[in-house]
């Protein structure tokens, strides 16, 4: 089984990359979608985004990165595919899944699904302009509307000569409301040999023995769920391998929130390195209690010194016995 961390836009960003793969059980990352329109990007772009490229495509901790695209026309996709991967890019991702109705309005994301014939042409454009060592792979839905194409798109896919397909088990029409449908995803293991990847709903150990049953897939995406829980992806390979570790307690996670700082603090305008912090403080209040009541002491402030106060204050207050919420 491999465990990929999925691209989050605004979320999870290299500093969020390099703190979540320190932490083990992930084999992969995919950056924030690299925006293509009608031009070839400069480097610099690619570099922004993806900083991993200096570091031979990998995380400090060697968990290579892809980088993900989104557009829709062909060519110039191809063009800058070829860019990122001369550049050093471990893999090339291509989005179709974005459900945002700024990206869908400019012929991105999840739009492009209502024409499998166009996913195909992307696709196979992205592959042959990529060596042929360097992979490439596709996140999608399972359909814009609805459901009826999704078995034409992955075949599409295939044939297009792509080496993965990771799909997010939820149309555009869905959004992110539960359920993830990751049986619909077993139907397309029915007519494609290549490896899928299955993504949506995955918020413990327990979901992600539920949707490899229910989708067939080995490998999984984790997202939001990473997010809420940090050593998630830790905690689903031990559930699978049967050699689960002991979660990580509120007191354990303190350090890291204050290391996701300092991180944003080394790589971002110190004005805005607070807000990284307060929004991963939204996700972790998800399952651990304690940080709904540390985002309420720090949501105000703006100065960087007196967060990091505020965090160093938290964890010197932290008791070795809290523990987190379970959550079913």
């Amino acid at each position: 089984m491999q465990l990929m961390l999925a691209p989050m836009e605004g979320v999870i960003d290299h500093t969020m990359r390099e703190l979540l793969t320190s932490l083990g059980g992930i084999d992969r990352c995919v950056t924030e979608f690299v925006r293509v329109t009608e031009r070839l990007l400069p480097s610099r772009v690619f570099q922004r985004l993806c900083p991993e490229l200096a570091n031979g495509g990998c995380t400090t901790f060697g968990v290579p990165v892809y980088i993900q695209l989104l557009g829709g026309q062909a060519g110039v996709l191809a063009d800058n595919a070829a860019r990122a991967a001369e550049l050093g890019a471990a893999g090339i991702d291509l989005n179709f899944g974005c459900p945002a109705k700024n990206v869908n309005r400019s012929d991105g994301g999840s739009i492009i699904l209502r024409e499998p014939q166009r996913v195909h042409a992307i696709a196979a454009a992205v592959r042959a302009s990529v060596p042929g060592h360097i992979p490439v792979t596709v996140k999608t839905r399972l359909g814009y509307e609805d459901q009826s194409l999704f078995l034409d798109i992955v075949r599409g896919i295939e044939a297009a000569g792509v080496q993965e397909i990771t799909v997010h088990a939820r149309t555009r029409r869905n959004g992110y409301r539960p359920p993830a449908y990751w049986e619909e995803i077993a139907r397309a293991r029915e007519v494609v040999s290549l490896n899928i990847i299955a993504n949506g709903e995955i918020w413990n150990p327990a979901d992600a023995l539920r949707c490899r049953q229910a989708s067939g897939c080995q490998d999984l995406m984790l997202g939001r769920g990473a997010l809420c829980r940090p050593d998630l992806p830790r905690l689903v390979a031990g559930a699978v391998t049967g050699n689960a570790p002991e979660p990580l307690h509120w007191p354990e996670v303190l350090p890291l929130l204050l290391r996701f700082f300092e991180l944003n603090l080394t790589h971002y305008d110190a004005r805005f390195a607070p807000n990284p912090l307060k929004q991963w403080l939204a996700y972790l209040r998800a399952y651990f209690p304690q940080a709904a009541l540390l985002f309420e002491q720090v949501k105000r402030l703006r100065d960087p010194a007196q967060l990091a106060l505020a965090l160093r204050a938290a964890m010197t207050a932290a008791t070795p016995h809290s523990h987190p919420l379970k959550t079913a």
